[in-house]
């Protein structure tokens, strides 16, 4: 008996199937307002979009398999959807007074203070890709805080900046509103927990959790009241036990 091989959080067999495990991100009706179920699924490896969304449809189906009642939206530039489209951080906007518009990522990245340097506001001006992978975020040594319009914001709990200026962000945009109230689950095809903390389906979720319960007001909006009502305390900022994002090889005859 052979076993497969674990390789960057993918378990390989020796027949060449790829097999992956990716959170989705559930609705909930208590802080922090979301739950994280862990799903294993077949993967296309490439980084084509139709490879992308062959893994996409791959994960939604093993999901849904356990899962058949729920209604689930991918949030990522390579969804199948167009709303999931719109609603990546790379695509959805916060618009100024003076009507510019700039992609929710550029603005996050464009917020981070670190302990040599920082914010760098230029930032906000670059396409979201070149946003993320600006050199100096990787170079300024530790982060200490976020900042944005002149107020300070901590960086614990680790997801509260993000979801804030997310959910902010959509909020501006009613049409979106109503349609991501359709879905009460959550995929982002990309995204890699061992490497990120943050993650637009978990705002996503957090979002539609938030109206569901009534909760979604222009005061929740203020980011004293929402890190109130989101987080409570710090302990309430967890994606999921180290254990779940474990990856054990597979037996194979």
């Amino acid at each position: 008996m052979m076993k497969g091989l674990s390789i960057l959080g993918m378990i390989i067999d020796i027949g060449g199937n790829w097999m992956a495990k990716r959170p989705v991100f559930i609705a909930s009706n208590s802080p922090p307002y979301y739950k994280t179920e862990i799903v294993e699924f077949e993967y296309f490896s490439g980084f084509s979009e139709a490879q992308k969304q062959r893994s996409i449809s791959s994960l939604h189906r093993a999901f849904l398999a356990r899962n058949p009642s729920a209604k689930v939206l991918e949030i990522s530039s390579k969804s199948t959807e167009p709303l999931g489209v719109a609603l990546s951080a790379f695509n959805l906007k916060i618009i100024t007074h003076s009507m510019k518009e700039y992609s929710v990522e550029s603005v996050f990245q464009s917020c981070k203070a670190f302990r040599n340097g920082g914010p760098y506001s230029d930032i906000i001006h670059l396409p979201p890709k070149e946003a993320k992978r600006d050199e100096r975020l990787k170079t300024s040594g530790e982060l200490t805080s976020f900042i944005y319009k002149g107020k300070q914001f901590p960086i614990t709990p680790k997801t509260y900046f993000y979801n804030w200026l997310y959910i902010n962000t959509l909020f501006t945009y009613k049409e979106k509103c109503e349609e991501i109230a359709k879905y009460d689950s959550f995929t982002d095809i990309s995204f890699n927990p061992e490497k990120s903390i943050n993650c637009q389906a978990i705002a996503a979720a957090v979002y539609v959790s938030l109206l569901k319960n009534k909760l979604i007001t222009k005061q929740i909006l203020d980011s004293a009241v929402f890190l109130e009502t989101v987080y409570g305390n710090a302990e309430n900022d967890t994606l999921f036990s180290p254990e779940q994002m474990q990856f054990t090889d597979v037996s194979i005859e």
